[in-house]
């Protein structure tokens, strides 16, 4: 934004107070700049009324309707259950509102089709799909880079995405709603696949299982799994996700190229503090994905008040959605028939 630009604020109301819905709205109440935390939205009353003392927001809403017919609210942030983002973003659209929606667009193919409709009804609107890692500070160096063509033409595309294992009990607790690893977990993978080599997956083996926690069987899902794609352009794109991190939380991306690599966060650390005591030498690992992609998180919300502000349309559409989760269901029926699945 220009500076000595006087702009009004975003009146945003955020809808969800899990543990990314708190955090967003930290976020838009004091780190993303012309944004105003207007309102919130959450069927948990007592937690509504706490979070919105905490932060100062005297518009309260239980019901999400009730919500978006308020004139004091320009843009809505939805970190609702997956199952309600498809209907919730037609409903603030239609009601003239702005949208932000943290992923899945939809739980279904069809569903992610339906908000497309939505989307393409109010072209005036800016709609923006929350996949943040685009928005991290080190992905987006390393997208530069390869865009540049710095490293050549792409090979091979490497991302693995771990939760800790001290965290599994959550993990079993969610697999009956989550949709599976490929669903829940490597679609940030896949997007980043997509995103670094501007090409899609022309067929896609999976394989995994349930190498700790049987309990994952049971919705035909594994506790570690993996895909190995072949892309348009050729590119091998191989992607991982487990849930039974020893060391914590860990994202790493590599990239090779006919003239170089890129590599993200190959070693997973918390920051760049080296601990020396009785165990060796040592990094922390962050503990978790609020505490890795803290500042994505502000970064996308803050390009979506900018488009807002300035009338331009999102890097992230409402089509990287569903084509992301065509993708994931490819890559869930290829693990749960074991066979190659072509696109």
């Amino acid at each position: 934004m220009p500076k000595g630009i006087n702009v009004k604020k975003v009146r945003i109301g955020s809808v969800g107070l899990g543990r990314l819905g708190i955090r967003h709205a930290e976020n838009i109440a004091s780190r993303v700049q012309n944004a105003e935390l207007a309102a919130l939205c959450d069927l948990d009353k007592q937690k509504l009324d706490e979070t919105a003392n905490r932060l100062g927001v005297s518009r309260r809403f239980c019901s999400f309707d009730e919500m978006i017919d308020c004139k004091d609210v320009d843009a809505v942030v939805l970190v609702s259950p997956s199952a309600l983002h498809t209907r919730q973003i037609a409903a603030a659209l239609s009601a003239g509102k702005h949208v932000f929606s943290e992923k899945p667009l939809g739980v279904t193919v069809s569903e992610c089709k339906e908000a497309e409709k939505a989307v393409e009804a109010h072209p005036e609107l800016v709609f923006m799909l929350g996949f943040m890692r685009r928005f991290d500070e080190s992905y987006k160096y390393a997208h530069d880079k390869a865009v540049a063509g710095e490293i050549g033409k792409p090979i091979l595309f490497r991302s693995y995405s771990q939760d800790p294992e001290k965290f599994i009990d959550g993990a079993i607790a969610f697999a009956p709603h989550s949709g599976g690893q490929f669903l829940d977990m490597a679609v940030h993978d896949i997007d980043l696949a997509r995103w670094f080599t501007g090409s899609e997956p022309e067929s896609v083996y999976a394989i995994g299982g349930c190498y700790a926690h049987p309990e994952f069987a049971r919705y035909q899902d594994g506790d570690n799994v993996s895909c190995l794609m072949k892309f348009k352009n050729d590119c091998m794109v191989f992607l991982f996700a487990g849930r039974t991190a020893p060391h914590g939380y860990n994202v790493e991306t590599e990239v090779i190229g006919t003239k170089g690599i890129l590599r993200i966060a190959s070693v997973p650390q918390k920051n760049l503090v080296e601990i020396l005591d009785s165990h060796g030498v040592r990094r922390e690992c962050s503990e978790n994905f609020l505490e890795r992609f803290d500042t994505a998180y502000v970064n996308e919300v803050q390009e979506f008040v900018d488009c807002i502000i300035t009338g331009k349309k999102p890097t992230v559409t409402v089509y990287d959605g569903t084509r992301v989760s065509e993708i994931a269901y490819a890559c869930k029926s290829a693990f749960e028939q074991g066979s190659l699945l072509k696109f």
